[in-house]
Formats: C-alpha cells, sequence, structure tokens
C-alpha cells in the first residue's frame, strides 16, 4: 500500500498531532510494519529451528554508571552461523541495549526502540526518562508475544544513567513483557548462568571504570569455557566482544585495542594459576 497521495503530499496522519509514541503511531497507521506482526513469520513455527540465536549478554554497575557486553557468536543449531554479530547497541545518548534470542527480530526491536526515543525526544522536546524507557521496551517486547510462543523470542537487557538520580541501572525483561529492575548486574543468553557465577565473584561496590569492563571480559570468558552457544574473545581473528559504557557523559563503545589489552591481562591471570580455569 502507497504511503504517498496522488498530490505528492504525506497522507495526513503523518501531520495530525498525536502520541509521541512512534510504536503507537505505526501500530494504528501499519501495524504490518511491526516486528510482532509480520505475516512472514506469524504461524511459521518452522523458523524457530533455523533462525541464528543470539547470546551472551552481560552487564554490571560501576562507580560512574554501567556497563554492558555481549560476546559475537550466532548460532544456527550446532551452527556458528555468524562469528562477528553485534549484540550490544546504544538506545540513545545516555542508555544501552543489549539483545539474545533470535537474532533478526531482536534487531529489528532495537531499531524500532531506537526511533521510539528519538521520536519522543523530537516531539517532547526533551528526554525520556530512564524508567520511562524501561517502561517503553516492556511494552515492545510483550508485542512480541506471539512470536515469542512459536519460538521466537527475543529477549533484551537494557541499562544506562539516570540522569535524574546520577547512577547506573539496570532491567531485564521476560517474554510477556515483565520488566525487572536487577540490582548491581545480570546476564542473559544461554550463557548467562556462568556468566552470572562469574559476576557474583568479581564484582563489588565503587568498581573503577576499567576493571568493570575487565569484569565483564571474565564474565563472558566464563560463559564461552561452558556453553558452546557463547563466543570468547578471538585473538587470532581479531574478534573481541562489544562492550561500551554508559555514564554521566553518554554512551562510549570500549576500542578493540583497549579490549585486547583486557583480554591479554585476564589470559596471563588464569595461565599463573594451576587449575587454568574460572573467574579471578
Amino acid at each position: 500500500m502507497s504511503r504517498i497521495e496522488p498530490s505528492g503530499r504525506l497522507p495526513a496522519a503523518f501531520t495530525t498531532p498525536g502520541s509521541a509514541s512512534f510504536t503507537d503511531f505505526l501500530a494504528s497507521y501499519a501495524p504490518e510494519l511491526l516486528p510482532g506482526q509480520r505475516r512472514d513469520l506469524v504461524g511459521n513455527e518452522a523458523l524457530a529451528g533455523v533462525s541464528p540465536h543470539a547470546t551472551t549478554i552481560v552487564a554490571l554497575t560501576y562507580a560512574d554508571g554501567i556497563v554492558m557486553a555481549g560476546d559475537r557468536r550466532a548460532t544456527m543449531g550446532t551452527t556458528i552461523a555468524h562469528r562477528q554479530i553485534e549484540k550490544v547497541f546504544p538506545a540513545d545518548d545516555y542508555s544501552a541495549i543489549g539483545i539474545a534470542g533470535t537474532a533478526g527480530l531482536a534487531v529489528e526491536l532495537v531499531r524500532l526502540f531506537q526511533l521510539e526515543l528519538e521520536h519522543f525526544e523530537k516531539i517532547e522536546g526533551s528526554l525520556l526518562s530512564l524508567e520511562g524507557k524501561a517502561n517503553r521496551l516492556a511494552t515492545m517486547v510483550r508485542s512480541n508475544l506471539g512470536l515469542a510462543i512459536q519460538g521466537l523470542a527475543a529477549i533484551p537487557l537494557f541499562g544506562g544513567y539516570d540522569l535524574q538520580r546520577e547512577i547506573g541501572r539496570l532491567f531485564s525483561y521476560d517474554v510477556v513483557g515483565g520488566r525487572y529492575e536487577e540490582q548491581d548486574h545480570h546476564s542473559v543468553g544461554s550463557g548467562s548462568v556462568f556468566a552470572r557465577g562469574s559476576l557474583k565473584k568479581l564484582w563489588s561496590h565503587g568498581l573503577p571504570a576499567d576493571r568493570a569492563v575487565e569484569v565483564a571480559l571474565h564474565a563472558l570468558v566464563d560463559a564461552a569455557d561452558d556453553d558452546a552457544a557463547t563466543g570468547g574473545p578471538d585473538a587470532v581473528r581479531g574478534i573481541y566482544p562489544i562492550v561500551a559504557r554508559v555514564n554521566a557523559q553518554g554512551y562510549e563503545q570500549i576500542a578493540p585495542e583497549e579490549l585486547a589489552q583486557h583480554t591479554e591481562a585476564i589470559v596471563a591471570q588464569r595461565q599463573a594459576r594451576p587449575e587454568r580455569g574460572g573467574a579471578s
């Protein structure tokens, strides 16, 4: 269906004042464009077994904000589908979102969420609060429930710097859109059980920025050690996790060169111990 009138002008729906939510606008004007309403996916349960899946995401608070990190591997059954997939993205200037689950749907969810926040800022002339962002994301996850029941679930991990409270905060979700604020650290994805064990051992209050990045990498290395769907740092190919910090200055992705240095330090620490494994 064409979105342009014969006169060449946009339809009235695009110029009529309404909600500051782009998702609400799209749901009323072209609902088939929303991820949860895609006609090529709804009812096609066979896709669940052949769609690439993304794991693992870890996040933790530190002295000045949060750190979020994701490995780069996507799997399709027992096959490695991609080695360099990105799973951590800026939601806006002061928040980050990580994805686990069906990769294609998760990336669509991220793009729609980014647009949702940008649209709100343009319409309202101000940033949505961090809690407001977390609530909007919960609504978007809930709208994908039909696909999640088919096995095409996309589960985000969200966090950012709360400009009002001046602290870093983390939020997790379930497939029905439940939103939960996490304290200190959290992990999602197939390797999350192993990553959480690592985070419990290494996290502490008031971590400095560099140590927080190292703790996140430790958690991913431990997850990769026990979960085949999680890829650890690959120095041979130069593939390192996507790691981002969010603080009062905004979103910052850590450079691969810095991650390589942290990885070398982690390897050296583990080689120095007789058992050659586990978090330290």
